[in-house]
């Protein structure tokens, strides 16, 4: 296994200053990453992100160095409804490509599922990232609907694509060796 997953610490902050203000990087992320520019508010969202107790959020460590280069998990979890909505960001470009994302989404399903006693974990994804798109079908996920003009990057509107995957469907796939 290439990475870890280890809650967050307030020393894990440092590479976060350089992501979100790498253009690229948040791209296609959370829409709040857009604002993030001054330390300051940099500081005062991973204070949050890091005492967030109604939330699952892990950082993604590399194993061999355990150099932090993103963070996952599942959040707006309801538990009388058994869903939650799952979220990655890999915020060192360095990495990209490598199969980490999909990695990383197997052990948060698994967790999602497993630990948390989840029914359905959903995902929002920008119609133009279409190697997350790939990734998420590949884990699994199934097309749910299409929110249109929903998000607003390089001067000009794009759809985001409603996925999600249910527990059985999860464990299918588990049960055939799907991986």
């Amino acid at each position: 296994m290439m990475v870890k997953l280890k809650p967050l610490a307030l020393e894990d902050v440092s590479p976060f200053y350089e992501w979100l203000n790498d253009d690229l990087s948040i791209k296609y992320s959370l829409s709040l990453f857009q604002s993030l520019q001054s330390k300051d508010h940099i500081d005062n969202w991973f204070l949050s992100v890091v005492n967030d107790s109604k939330n699952f959020n892990r950082g993604i460590f590399l194993n061999d160095s355990n150099k932090l280069i993103g963070y996952a998990g599942i959040c707006n979890i309801s538990m009388p409804n058994r869903s939650g909505e799952y979220f990655i960001f890999i915020g060192d470009r360095q990495e990209w490509g490598k199969g980490i994302g999909s990695l990383v989404t197997k052990l948060i399903l698994d967790i999602g599922f497993g630990n948390l006693g989840l029914n359905r974990i959903m995902l929002t994804v920008s119609e133009p990232n279409y190697a997350a798109v790939k990734a998420y079908e590949n884990a699994g996920f199934k097309l749910e609907g299409r929110m249109r003009k929903a998000c607003f990057r390089d001067n000009q509107f794009h759809d985001k694509l409603l996925m999600s995957i249910l527990e059985d469907e999860w464990h299918d796939r588990r049960n055939l060796g799907i991986k």
